[in-house]
């Protein structure tokens, strides 16, 4: 008796027949008996439900050609990708190899696409990146809002990217997005000892604030453009501070911090920053060097409180000499200030007039 295999094929499946591993045909719908003595049959049944075709001798199904008419093929090169849609739903992102897709079952729609454009543009871009197979051949990557991206391909400097998702083909070139807040931001410049000119030691803490306008600059010039500002402001105060003496320094620290914003604002335009203010925030002078300078401060104090009081003393006295002049030159207004000083003695208790001699009785009748 000899073995006879029978395979049976539903309306949704598709037989893929191999005699002596060749392959010999496709088996559509029905029942198929095959005589195999010597089992060197073997029919693989496949659903065409899912529309991809993934079978480890799909190259020698294709060269056969059996697959014409009836399914899609894609032979993809090295620098070629393709987009599946089944059903007018984004499916997965193929990287480059031989791909088969069932016809009739299912729509299946495929866009192949030329990764040699590093970056990758598509107007379903979110759709895309987040399919399963996304990630194994595109790098995406988002920039936040209030920042910018600076692309490089492979170290060379491409673009500078707006907020919004990106994708890159992987394997094409090494691409990269440093992203950059462009918000202002400020930097405390630490407490550091600088010497005056008159050989006084200060302690100086500043603040710069700034804005990044110019990305590709702030990427390219240094390899931290926050230190690298940081460390122009240090340098910046030592020179500025270096030049004049302590008594200056204090006395004008406005026009001191405009010199330093000049210099530093200089600088900042080559890294691609725009300063939008320096200023000093704390001055530390040494303990003795305070305690001097209070002692200086209060004799000066002093000096000025007793000047004034000086002032004082003279205007009085020369308002006195005036109105005592004034009284001399008129006696009716020595009459009516003797009245006056009477009034407010009797205002203040009884008043007692003690009568002498004649000459006195008469004035004092005559005031009253």
């Amino acid at each position: 008796m000899f073995p006879i295999k029978r395979y049976k094929i539903r309306s949704y499946e598709m037989g893929l027949y191999f005699r002596d591993r060749e392959f010999r045909g496709l088996l559509e719908q029905g029942t198929h008996w095959f005589l195999d003595p010597l089992c060197k049959v073997r029919v693989d049944v496949v659903s065409q439900r899912d529309p991809w075709l993934v079978h480890e001798k799909l190259d020698l199904i294709v060269k056969s050609g059996a697959l014409e008419g009836r399914a899609v093929v894609l032979d993809l090169k090295d620098h070629e990708r393709a987009l599946v849609w089944i059903e007018n739903r984004f499916s997965h992102v193929l990287p480059s190899g031989l791909y088969a897709y069932w016809n009739g079952q299912k729509d299946v729609r495929v866009e192949v696409v030329d990764a040699r454009e590093v970056r990758f543009v598509h107007d379903e871009l979110k759709v895309i990146a987040r399919s399963p197979m996304a990630s194994q051949v595109l790098d995406v990557c988002t920039v936040n809002r209030e920042h910018v991206g600076v692309l490089f391909a492979d170290g060379r400097y491409v673009d500078t990217l707006t907020p919004g998702l990106y994708a890159f083909w992987k394997g094409q070139a090494d691409a990269k997005v440093v992203e950059v807040d462009t918000r202002e931001t400020m930097i405390d410049v630490g407490g550091q000892d600088i010497m005056t000119a008159d050989k006084v030691t200060l302690r100086l803490n500043a603040v710069v604030t700034y804005k990044v306008v110019d990305a590709r600059r702030a990427v390219t010039q240094t390899d931290d453009v926050r230190q690298a500002l940081y460390r122009e402001t240090q340098l910046v105060l030592r020179g500025v501070i270096g030049a004049r003496e302590l008594d200056v320094f204090l006395t004008d620290k406005d026009a001191v911090a405009t010199d330093i914003e000049e210099s530093v604002r200089r600088r900042a335009g080559e890294l691609g920053l725009n300063i939008a203010s320096v200023g000093i925030r704390d001055v530390i002078l040494p303990g003795e060097m305070k305690d001097l300078m209070n002692r200086v401060t209060e004799a000066k104090k002093a000096a000025e409180a007793n000047l004034i009081s000086r002032r004082e003393e003279t205007a009085a006295m020369r308002s006195q000499a005036n109105t005592a002049k004034l009284l001399a030159d008129n006696p009716v207004l020595m009459r009516l200030r003797e009245l006056e000083v009477l009034e407010r003695i009797a205002a203040d208790g009884d008043l007692k007039v003690v009568l002498g001699e004649k000459g006195l009785a008469d004035r004092v009748v005559n005031l009253l």
